[in-house]
């Protein structure tokens, strides 16, 4: 099994970026981890909210396989202590063979499409954070929960 974080848009500021690298390399002592970043549309400025979201879902659909458990990022979708979203992903990883791809949309959110697509969805809080910084948010969430799964001592209960 696989784990792809894939994202919408490159990460541009450089210490969101140093962040996300650290835990991403930190996830391949555990697992075989990959990041996939979708370039930015090309002239989104002309286009409205909904336009972005479905030229966005096209692409995002693009880099899913058919067998992928789509996991999208987004706020109406359910919260998970630290302890409970380590247990969810226990239990994903040892019912095996599909690959898990969480996905984390543009500033507008998914198309309806995406969310006909998706096997479920998680909020990482009620609050709103901004599409780059919850990459790295959710990449240090990912680390923390193998590091509960190994009985490691980096999260305290």
């Amino acid at each position: 099994m696989n784990i792809t974080l894939l994202t919408v848009g490159k990460t541009d500021r450089n210490w969101i970026r140093d962040g996300l690298e650290i835990y991403c390399s930190r996830l391949k002592h555990y697992i075989p981890f990959s990041l996939v970043e979708i370039p930015d549309l090309k002239n989104a400025a002309a286009l409205s909210r909904e336009q972005i979201k479905e030229k966005e879902g096209v692409l995002i659909l693009k880099n899913l396989k058919d067998s992928d458990n789509v996991i999208l990022l987004d706020e109406r979708g359910k919260e998970y202590s630290s302890m409970e979203w380590a247990g969810l992903l226990e239990k994903k990883i040892s019912q095996g063979g599909r690959d898990l791809v969480f996905v984390i949309g543009g500033a507008y959110g998914f198309s309806e499409t995406v969310y006909r697509r998706a096997d479920g969805k998680i909020s990482l809080s009620r609050m709103t954070f901004s599409h780059q910084m919850v990459r790295t948010i959710f990449a240090e969430q990912l680390y923390r929960a193998f590091t509960i799964m190994k009985g490691e001592p980096y999260h305290h209960e």
